[in-house]
């Protein structure tokens, strides 16, 4: 909340278990509101699976990489005008009302895209549901921490990251679950609207935040879920804590206009708030281009890059990396108020940074090894099916699996042993049926390798690194770094450039892939993490334990790193 009595020494999982023990009513607020993290996490994560068996059913998808990273990146784009509406609804009309009308978009974009009979209706449902996503992802959030006292807060926000890692990990085993199925996509995306019916009527008997109603006079209304929320000795001090930083607000009047651009320009120009911004930003795009979401959107495609070509295995080996990041989450839970913020940020960069390069140079060593393209082989099956740019190409003996791929063909590996010569033949559903009639493989997307094993397991180890850390501490960040005035507006702006970033990552990757090679994108990666790792040492402050006022108090004064003050005070004490 706002402040407390007291700053606690210590807070951690057991704390919040404790407290949300004796006041059950926390827990039923942040799950309610969790549950949007749920969907978030689904429908992001559930296109990954389903992108496959699109591709079956409408060739146009399949043969076209653009359409594939449009059907997938709609939805960021819808994120990005939900996150930035959002801002300014959460402030106009409350948390509660933006959780009711997230539910309401995830709904319909779920009916859409269940009924699909092109791409184009596809693409509405995923605009539809990204509108959603983006409402959900700054909503649910501030909703928990606003409803959360100060010494479990970061802990209750990780619950509303456990429940997008669990939405994803749920989405991989409905993915699974309906491969055989008749209709196999259309359940995949239509099942997400059953959790968005069950949160919307939850949240009908949920209050809205305490602070909002404060700021908006309905003190009364507030100070009944306080006494629902603190032990009876601790609600006056959160009402004065409300009352002090509403009486702030009012006596700021650079902000007294409502409009959204108003609200944008006065946060930019508190030098408080824009260093505020600066953090939140840093943190949201960082936390994308360190490439995340390439390997939650395209999991199972990354896999079958990694030498694996049956769907239901990719899918299958795809739950590894997604029940990984639940368990990153739980450790996030556990640790982020003992350790802090910023130091899980680091430490989890260090480790991503260290798996996508090594993840570099074992899909580089994949593309080194892969089979050669046998001409026998090539011709088995009539020369109108041989690939025509190895038919015609100077160089065809030296070709192997990769050149064969990289010319849009596909290469149809022998039964028994795959790592043998096989056919590079051109990428078609009949050769393909040809292919698999004689109990051959046939490979689209990667090519057969004695280190795609290897390769999984490090995009599981590269989870690790990343889910504790990155994956729900900026949400925490910006649910805590701006003063309540500016809270919905900051933590608007914040998600923009969150899902701005993933936009740019999610609709370039798999045309990066086929530029760069899987080596290069994963490189490419490390790089930006690189940058990011600097950005976050430089801007982003700790904000562990601190109540909202002690967070303002320390951006008024300007963030350093400790050694950079340390370094400043020798010199000045040496003048």
């Amino acid at each position: 909340m706002e402040g407390g009595h007291t700053k606690p020494d210590k807070t951690e999982l057991t704390e919040c278990w404790r407290t949300t023990w004796k006041a059950p009513y926390i827990m039923r607020l942040a799950l309610s509101a969790g549950i949007g993290g749920l969907l978030f996490g689904y429908d992001t994560g559930v296109i990954s699976g389903a992108l496959l068996y699109i591709r079956e059913d409408f060739e146009e998808v399949d043969k076209k990489t653009w359409l594939q990273e449009t059907i997938v990146s709609m939805a960021v784009a819808g994120a990005i005008i939900g996150a930035a509406v959002g801002g300014w609804m959460n402030d106009r009309f409350g948390r509660k009302i933006s959780i009711l009308l997230a539910d309401a978009l995830f709904f319909i974009g779920a009916v859409v895209m269940a009924a699909s009979v092109a791409p184009w209706m596809l693409i509405i449902g995923r605009i539809l549901v990204g509108l959603g996503v983006g409402m959900a992802s700054m909503t649910a959030p501030l909703y928990i921490s606003e409803a959360s006292p100060a010494r479990i807060r970061g802990a209750l926000v990780s619950t509303n990251g456990f429940l997008i890692t669990g939405g994803q990990f749920l989405s991989y085993l409905i993915n699974l679950a309906f491969t055989h199925a008749p209709g196999t996509w259309r359940w995949m995306l239509g099942v997400a609207g059953l959790p968005a019916l069950v949160q919307f009527i939850l949240m009908l008997f949920l209050p809205e935040s305490p602070r909002w109603l404060y700021r908006k006079n309905k003190i009364d209304e507030a100070r009944s879920i306080l006494d629902k929320i603190y032990p009876a000795n601790e609600v006056e001090d959160e009402m004065n804590a409300l009352q002090e930083s509403v009486e702030a607000e009012i006596a700021d009047e650079s902000i007294v206009a409502e409009s959204m651009i108003a609200k944008v320009k006065g946060a930019w120009s508190n030098p408080v708030v824009r260093r505020g911004l600066y953090a939140g930003i840093t943190v949201q795009v960082a936390q994308q281009f360190v490439g995340i979401n390439t390997v939650l959107y395209y999991s199972p495609t990354i896999v079958q890059f990694a030498g694996f070509a049956s769907n239901k295995t990719a899918l299958a080996l795809s739950l590894i990396t997604a029940g990984l990041n639940v368990v990153g989450t739980v450790v996030s839970m556990a640790f982020v108020d003992r350790y802090g913020r910023r130091r899980l940020m680091i430490v989890s960069m260090f480790g991503i940074i260290a798996c996508l390069v090594v993840l570099s140079v074992l899909f580089w060593q994949a593309s080194l090894h892969a089979p050669a393209v046998s001409k026998l082989g090539s011709s088995h099956f009539g020369g109108n099916t041989t690939c025509p740019a190895y038919l015609s190409a100077p160089n065809a003996a030296s070709w192997n699996c990769m050149s064969c791929l990289h010319t849009k063909c596909a290469f149809c590996a022998d039964g028994t042993n795959k790592y043998q010569p096989g056919a590079c033949m051109i990428s078609d559903k009949g050769i393909r049926g040809m292919c698999r009639g004689e109990r051959r493989i046939w490979f689209e997307n990667g090519c057969p390798s004695k280190f795609g094993i290897f390769a999984v397991l490090l995009l599981g180890l590269y989870i690790i690194s990343y889910a504790p850390g990155m994956g729900t501490v900026p949400w925490i960040v910006n649910s805590e770094i701006y003063p309540l005035r500016y809270r919905g507006t900051g933590g608007g702006i914040a998600a923009v450039a969150n899902w701005s970033s993933n936009l740019v990552v999610s609709q370039t990757f798999l045309t990066l892939t086929e530029a760069l090679g899987s080596a290069g994108i994963f490189l490419l990666f490390a790089g930006f993490s690189f940058l990011g790792l600097i950005a976050i040492y430089f801007l982003v402050p700790e904000t562990k334990g601190l109540h909202i006022e002690e967070v303002e108090k320390l951006l008024q004064e300007g963030y350093k790193p400790k050694a950079f003050k340390k370094r400043k005070s020798k010199v000045e004490g040496s003048s």
